[in-house]
C-alpha cells in the first residue's frame, strides 16, 4: 500500500512512527509526506515528542527529504494538493484539519490518487467510517472520514452492546485531555468556556462523537447522548458510559462484555486499576477498565474505558487506509 501523509500533525506524525517501528515494511510504503511547516522543523518535532518520547531510530533530513533510518520519503511544502503528481498513490491520508469542504477533500483524488481518507469529521466525506461499528458501508466511497477518536472509542461499544442486548438510552461523558484547539492561556476561542488556559481548568464542553455516532449508527441516534470534559492531561482520555439496557445481561456485566467483544480487533479489556498514563500507546480504540463497570438495577450499566486518543485513532487510521486500498 503506497500512502501520502498530507499534513504532519500529531496524527500526521504518529501515524509514521507506527508504520516505521509497527507495521511490515513490506505492507505500506509512505511515499510523500505534505505539510506547510519547514521541513527543518517537522523533522525536529517527529524525533522528539513530548507524549511518546524521542524517535527511537535516526531521523535527517535534506532540503527536500525527510530520512528516517535510512529510508528517505519525499517531503514538500504545498498548500494545495493539486501542485503535486499522486499517480500511484493508493490512499492520502488527509490530517491538515482542513477538508471541510468536497473542493479541498477531493484535490488528492484529482491529481492521481485513489482514495482520501480524512482524520477527523468531515461533512465533504463521502462516508463516515468506524471500524467495529460500520466499515461495511465502505463499498466503492473514495473520500472516507475515520471519524473522531471518541467516535473510534464509543461507536464500536455502542454496536457491539446493541447487537447482543439492545439499548433503551445512554449518555456518555468523555473526559478529554487538552488539544490544539484549546488556548493555553485564556485567550478567545469562540465558546466562553473553551476561551480559558486548557493546561490549567477542567473545562466542560461538547463533543462531536455526539452527533457522529448517530450518524454511524443510525439506529442509536438520538438515543445516546454526549458531553465532554476537557482536563489538563497531555494525553489519553476516556469514556464513562451508562447505558439502559433493553435486556437483561443474564450473567456478571464484566463477563457478558468480554463475551461480547472476544473477536473485537479495537476493543480491549484490562483488570488493573490503572490510571491515564499506563494506558499510552494502546492501540486499541477503547480499553474498558473492568473495576470500573457497575450494574445499577436489571437493565443499567456504567461502563468506563481508556483510549489513547492519538496513537489509537492513528492505528485506526492505518486500518481503515488498508481497508480502502485492498479494494
Amino acid at each position: 500500500m503506497r500512502i501520502v501523509i498530507n499534513g504532519f500533525g500529531r496524527i500526521g506524525r504518529t501515524v509514521l512512527r507506527q508504520v516505521l517501528t509497527l507495521q511490515p515494511e513490506e505492507a505500506i510504503e509512505v511515499v510523500q509526506i505534505n505539510d506547510i511547516a519547514p521541513l527543518e522543523t517537522c523533522a525536529y518535532l517527529f524525533k522528539y515528542d513530548s507524549v511518546f518520547g524521542p524517535y527511537p531510530g535516526t531521523v535527517e533530513h535534506t532540503d527536500d527529504q525527510l530520512t528516517v533510518d535510512g529510508k528517505e520519503i519525499r517531503f514538500s511544502c504545498e498548500a494545495d494538493l493539486s501542485a503535486l503528481d499522486l499517480s500511484g498513490v493508493d490512499v492520502v491520508l488527509e490530517c491538515t484539519g482542513k477538508a471541510d469542504t468536497k473542493a479541498v477533500a477531493s484535490r488528492g483524488l484529482e491529481v492521481g490518487a485513489r482514495n482520501v481518507l480524512i482524520s477527523g469529521p468531515s461533512a465533504a466525506a463521502d462516508v463516515t467510517l468506524v471500524l467495529g461499528a460500520n466499515e461495511e458501508e465502505l463499498e466503492d466511497r473514495t473520500i472516507v472520514s475515520n471519524g473522531s477518536c471518541t467516535t473510534n472509542a464509543l461507536a464500536p461499544l455502542l454496536r457491539g452492546i446493541d447487537d447482543a442486548l439492545g439499548i433503551e438510552a445512554g449518555h456518555m461523558t468523555t473526559i478529554h485531555c487538552y488539544t490544539g484547539s484549546q488556548p493555553m492561556v485564556d485567550a478567545p476561542r469562540g465558546p466562553l468556556e473553551r476561551s480559558r488556559a486548557g493546561g490549567v481548568s477542567m473545562v466542560p464542553t461538547t463533543t462531536s462523537a455526539t452527533k457522529l455516532v448517530g450518524q454511524v449508527l443510525p439506529k442509536l441516534n438520538g438515543i445516546v447522548s454526549g458531553a465532554a470534559v476537557r482536563v489538563p492531561a497531555i494525553s489519553v482520555s476516556a469514556v464513562d458510559v451508562t447505558l439502559t439496557l433493553k435486556n437483561r445481561p443474564g450473567e456478571d456485566i464484566n463477563e457478558r462484555l468480554q463475551k461480547i467483544f472476544s473477536d473485537s480487533a479495537v476493543i480491549g479489556f484490562t483488570k488493573d486499576r490503572v490510571v491515564s498514563t499506563d494506558m499510552r500507546a494502546r492501540p486499541e480504540s477503547l480499553v474498558v477498565a473492568l473495576p470500573e463497570t457497575l450494574s445499577v438495577g436489571e437493565r443499567q450499566v456504567r461502563i468506563f474505558g481508556w483510549y489513547d486518543n492519538e496513537w489509537g485513532f492513528s492505528a485506526r487510521m492505518i486500518d481503515m487506509a488498508k481497508l480502502m486500498a485492498a479494494r
